[in-house]
């Protein structure tokens, strides 16, 4: 994890963070697959993306296997 990405989780939720240090080891992950292996609930999850999101942390796109899902990678 580079400076700027670690300075722009810093204030966020340990939520937040946790997906974050997964995102970290983990190249390309689904939500679902954050999920599993963070045991967050989903909705728990999909709130730490977004405000991963908001905060250029993280960026997502579709998924080249299933297009109805997003893929998820750290900045």
């Amino acid at each position: 994890m580079d400076e700027a990405t670690a300075e722009a989780i810093r204030d966020l939720p340990p939520s937040a963070k946790l997906v974050a240090k997964v995102l970290e080891h983990n190249d390309d992950l689904t939500q679902r697959e954050l999920a599993e292996r963070t045991l967050l609930p989903d909705r728990t999850v999909r709130y730490a993306l977004s405000r991963l999101e908001e905060n250029d942390a993280v960026s997502s796109r579709f998924s080249f296997t299933d297009a109805r899902k997003q893929v998820y990678s750290l900045n």
